[in-house]
């Protein structure tokens, strides 16, 4: 094996943490955006555009700017990275999930992502039960936030990048490195 292919085989399972985890927010944003641009073919109240306004403001900051960009984000970059050819095959394969801290996280960050992870389930199950253009406001300002989270986690991940090969190849697992 030569050099370049020890670091591709030590980069891999970081970029599909970032691909596949991408790829479910932006499956999210994509079914959530048509709820949202449903939603704008109908007048607004004063209220209801305060609301959509107020709503956008409230999930940019909240979702995106600090739940993604301060909290989740650098977390994900550094579990993602942690990956590396000498991670256990399962922990690669469920990259993102790894990643998210779903499995093999401490106790405490693992709690917090499954809690969290069912609460989204929740509000998902709920918000479908929300008429239009009330679920549309909502939808609108989610959207907002996860594509904030989107740019945030793939922007963590590029800047975090390994700096070389054998930086991430220290023959020690990844949970040994959290």
């Amino acid at each position: 094996m030569t050099a370049s292919d020890s670091r591709l085989a030590d980069l891999w399972p970081g970029i599909w943490a970032c691909a596949g985890f991408t790829a479910l927010l932006l499956f999210a944003v994509y079914r959530l955006l048509q709820q949202a641009l449903g939603a704008l073919s109908y007048d607004f109240t004063v209220l209801q555009s305060a609301l959509l306004v107020a709503n956008v403001l409230f999930m940019a900051y909240s979702e995106g700017f600090r739940g993604f960009q301060k909290r989740f984000s650098p977390r994900f970059a550094r579990r993602a990275w942690l990956l590396n050819s000498h991670s256990a095959p399962i922990e690669k394969l469920l990259a993102p999930f790894y990643a998210m801290g779903l499995f093999r996280a401490p106790r405490r960050d693992m709690t917090v992502a499954w809690c969290l992870t069912g609460l989204i389930v929740l509000v998902v199950i709920a918000f479908r039960f929300i008429p239009q253009p009330w679920r549309g406001i909502l939808d609108m300002g989610v959207v907002v936030g996860l594509g904030w989270g989107i740019a945030a986690t793939v922007t963590a991940v590029a800047r975090r990048r390994p700096e070389s090969a054998s930086a991430i190849s220290s023959g020690t697992s990844a949970e040994d490195k959290i």
